[in-house]
Formats: structure tokens, C-alpha cells, sequence
């Protein structure tokens, strides 16, 4: 991976904000857990909160980056309603998460890297895209799918390359 720094965008970016993803995704990596990081912003373009997937080191398989960072948001601005707010994600949601981004009212999720992506690293990944469940329940959820995914990418083949990682 390239230099831990943060990259040179604008701060109110979509790729500044996937990039804070990365990041923290790569932060999780460090600390023994799988490559998977998420930032949530409000629709002032202000960070609300950021999290890494943290299923391993907590023993809990819900404790996945999306819903780590939901949790956080949640908190800090106490209310159960991200209405308005934006989740950048390292890999497409699963549908746990991509469920607790509807229910929370967040208006936007933008991802790099595919399910089917993981699923070829051996993750054990439903097969069941956001553009399917979107459509299947009726989500008013915009996805933006695809973005910066050479980067996110990049994450997933340096997770890879470590010698000790768990699925």
C-alpha cells in the first residue's frame, strides 16, 4: 500500500471520504482485524464518525465497519436518524449492514470494491448485491458503486499479502 498520509483532495470530497475509509480500514488491518473501513458524513460534508470492522478482535460478527461507525454517528449525534448523511465504504455493504443503512435513514452509500470481490479473497459473503436489496425493499438508499475501486483494491491484495489473517 502506498504512504499511510492522507491523500490530497478536497475535503469535502467523495474521494477524500472513501480515502478517510481506506485508512481506517488499513488502521484495522494493523490491529489484526479484516480490511474493511467506513466514514460517515453529514450534508454539511462534516465527518460524523469513522470505524473499522473489528469482528475478529471483538469476537462479535456483527461488529462490521459500517455498522461500528453507524453506531458511532448514532452517538455522537444521539438520535438513531442519519437522515441526510452519507456512508463511504471500502467494499459494497453486506446486507446486514446495507439494513442498518436503511433503517438508519442515511441517504447514500458510495463504495469501492464488489461483495463478489470478497467473496473471491474466501470471505463468506451473501451473494446479494445492495442494488438487488435496494430494489427488492423498496430503499430510497442511492448507491454509488465502483468508486476509487482501484484503491479499495489495492486494500484488499494488501490485506491478502499479510502472513496471519483470519476470513
Amino acid at each position: 500500500m502506498k504512504a499511510r498520509s492522507h491523500p490530497k483532495a478536497s475535503k469535502k470530497s467523495d474521494s477524500y471520504f472513501l480515502r478517510t475509509a481506506i485508512l481506517m480500514a488499513l488502521d484495522g488491518v494493523e490491529k489484526g482485524n479484516s480490511p474493511f473501513g467506513a466514514c460517515i458524513v453529514d450534508s454539511f460534508g462534516e465527518v460524523i464518525a469513522v470505524g473499522h470492522n473489528t469482528v475478529l478482535t471483538k469476537n462479535n460478527p456483527t461488529h462490521h465497519a459500517e455498522i461500528n461507525c453507524i453506531s458511532h454517528a448514532c452517538k455522537r449525534l444521539g438520535s438513531w436518524d442519519l437522515s441526510g448523511c452519507t456512508i463511504y465504504s471500502t467494499t459494497e455493504p453486506c446486507p446486514m449492514c446495507f439494513s442498518a443503512i436503511h433503517w438508519a435513514r442515511i441517504k447514500r452509500v458510495v463504495y469501492g470494491t464488489n461483495i463478489s470481490d470478497v467473496r473471491n479473497l474466501g470471505f463468506s459473503e451473501l451473494s446479494i448485491s445492495n442494488k438487488k436489496m435496494k430494489d427488492l425493499g423498496k430503499s430510497k438508499v442511492r448507491i454509488t458503486s465502483d468508486f476509487l475501486r482501484p484503491e479499495c483494491l489495492e486494500l484488499l491484495l494488501f490485506w491478502k499479502s499479510k502472513d496471519s489473517k483470519t476470513y
